[in-house]
């Protein structure tokens, strides 16, 4: 069994805090006999919204976002918060399609507005932040049969940051603690936590959903036995004399788990009706398209982040799982995700990336204060034989013959990686051409680069056009090339466009029957070929009955 103990409200959500009885449960951790006015409990939840939303606004993601010039469009409005009466809440509840009784009261009253009143940083940034979890959660929902309003758990748990930890050590999107996290097959170990993987940890969640279904039937009482544990509803209901609806049993549940169900119908409610509060989406500055490449061999962040330009933060970022920012390949094979450009390029320089300063990455010293601060000197000057040192490729700053000279001027998120796609060069040409050697960049940074003069129309807009508008053309250049080869569509096959923030996983997913394994024998694709989907791209799926 496993018991949760709502210990914190997080980012204006509640964040559960969990742990692990199997042979035993103390229900006297989270059961709390003390009895509040309900004015007491709305100025504690309150409280602890606003303690909440300044946690959220220290992670680097948001911090980054929040230097934009569309965050802060958003948030310096002075326009006052927009309320609506218990007749409209109520009916808009009622519109939203759910198998779950969205039901609507006082307390969740209390709820939506108190989101509403501290919601000007907060639902800007989590309705950001969905666009790129929820895509990834919704088709494991799906697989297992759990409704799909049930992502909205993950804003309730962890304000949608796969790297919370609350205080008693409850982790990752779902705050799973440790015993339910090997329970239900996550790694968990001085290197790797699958609790901070949201794919991972999204799989084990609606495994232990699905368990929690089958023993109640009910998913209000899945949702308080997710927070509190069965053994407080099973005496819930005791106390209750055996009935078994949420509202029921709701005065002998522990307060916060009072306070946790209402709390996620609420966040129904703004998920579904935020334009009518005013907010809007900001893109947050979490990477719209990446692939994942496996790694055979040990590897630092660090390495990856210096060879390929891409900065550590947006790494830990993708791959929050690498408690140390160490792949420990050599063991078994270990996922590495990037953004989809330099997955690709990770493919092609590999085995330089993994000799890359491998004898200073990891020298004993790595990690301490000592290191951090001597490191580059160190790698300047080390003569310490690696049989696989890796040998910086010297500085081209040739222009090739029939070019023309283009300038860039960089954005918010650019990376080496991303400019050096666009225009078809290489990392190494770009810095050369600009007399950069570190993999810094900064907003509004001229750059200068040569492309085919005969090529000039491909490239001439790229500086004008926005995030969205780059990749995309870059995809339909793969797709336009790959409809030179003459190739039709065979009409006895069913087929799939991929999309933002499609890998093969989530493609297979969408279809019940069909494994990565399928997919990849029916197109005929190899690892290599996986790395290189581009949005846009048709694939097979199967063949049509």
């Amino acid at each position: 069994m496993q018991k949760f103990i709502l210990s914190l409200l997080t980012a204006g959500c509640l964040t559960a805090v969990s742990t692990v009885a199997t042979a035993q449960e103390n229900d006297s951790l989270s059961v709390s006999d003390v009895e509040f006015t309900p004015a007491e409990e709305l100025r504690i939840e309150e409280g602890q919204v606003s303690d909440g939303i300044d946690s959220l606004l220290s992670l680097w993601y948001i911090k980054n976002t929040m230097d934009s010039k569309e965050m802060r469009s958003t948030v310096d409005s002075d326009a006052l918060p927009v309320f609506y009466s218990d007749s409209i809440y109520e009916a808009c509840l009622k519109q939203i399609p759910t198998t779950f009784p969205l039901v609507y009261n006082q307390k969740v009253k209390d709820w939506i507005e108190m989101y509403i009143r501290r919601g000007k940083y907060l639902m800007p940034m989590i309705l950001g932040m969905s666009q790129y979890y929820f895509p990834m959660i919704e088709p494991v929902f799906d697989k297992y049969d759990i409704p799909l309003e049930l992502k909205y758990l993950t804003i309730v748990e962890s304000a949608l940051n796969p790297r919370a930890v609350s205080r008693a050590g409850a982790t990752g999107l779902w705050q799973f603690m440790y015993g339910t996290g090997k329970m239900y097959g996550l790694e968990i170990n001085s290197l790797i936590d699958d609790r901070r993987d949201p794919a991972k940890e999204t799989e084990a969640a609606a495994k232990f959903l699905k368990d929690l279904y089958n023993i109640y039937g009910d998913w209000a009482l899945v949702i308080a036995a997710y927070n509190c544990g069965p053994g407080n509803v099973n005496k819930a209901i005791k106390r209750s004399g055996g009935k078994t609806n949420f509202w029921d049993i709701y005065k002998y549940l522990p307060m916060e788990t009072r306070g946790y169900v209402p709390a996620f119908i609420s966040v129904n409610y703004l998920m579904n009706f935020y334009k009518q509060h005013n907010y809007t989406p900001v893109q947050v500055q979490m990477p719209a398209y990446s692939d994942t490449v496996m790694v055979s061999q040990k590897l630092h962040l660090g390495q990856v982040s210096e060879m390929l330009g891409i900065s550590m933060d947006l790494l830990r970022d993708l791959n929050p799982q690498y408690k140390k920012d160490i792949i420990p390949g050599q063991l078994k094979p270990e996922p590495l995700r990037l953004p989809a450009d330099l997955a690709v390029k990770f493919a092609d320089q590999e085995k330089e990336i993994y000799a890359y300063k491998d004898s200073i990455y990891f020298a004993p010293q790595h990690g301490t204060p000592e290191f951090r601060q001597t490191a580059s000197s160190t790698a300047a000057r080390s003569t310490t034989a690696s049989t696989h040192r890796y040998t910086p490729e010297p500085c081209d700053a040739s222009i090739p013959a029939g070019s023309t000279k283009l300038f860039y001027t960089v954005k918010q998120g650019d990376t080496f990686g991303f400019i050096s796609n666009w225009y078809d060069v290489k990392i190494t040409k770009l810095k050369c051409w600009n007399n950069i050697e570190g993999n810094r960049l900064n907003v509004g940074q001229k750059l200068t680069v040569y492309v085919p003069t005969k090529k000039l129309n491909t490239y001439k807009n790229i500086n004008t056009m926005t995030f969205e508008q780059k990749q995309a053309q870059k995809s339909n250049a793969i797709v336009a090339q790959s409809s030179t080869t003459g190739k039709t569509l065979d009409k006895n096959f069913e087929y799939y466009t991929i999309k933002r923030g499609d890998n093969i996983s989530t493609i297979a997913a969408r279809y019940q029957g069909i494994t990565d394994q399928d997919i990849m024998k029916i197109n005929g694709f190899t690892a290599a070929d996986v790395r290189r989907l581009q949005i846009g791209q048709v694939i097979k799926i199967r063949r049509k009955n």
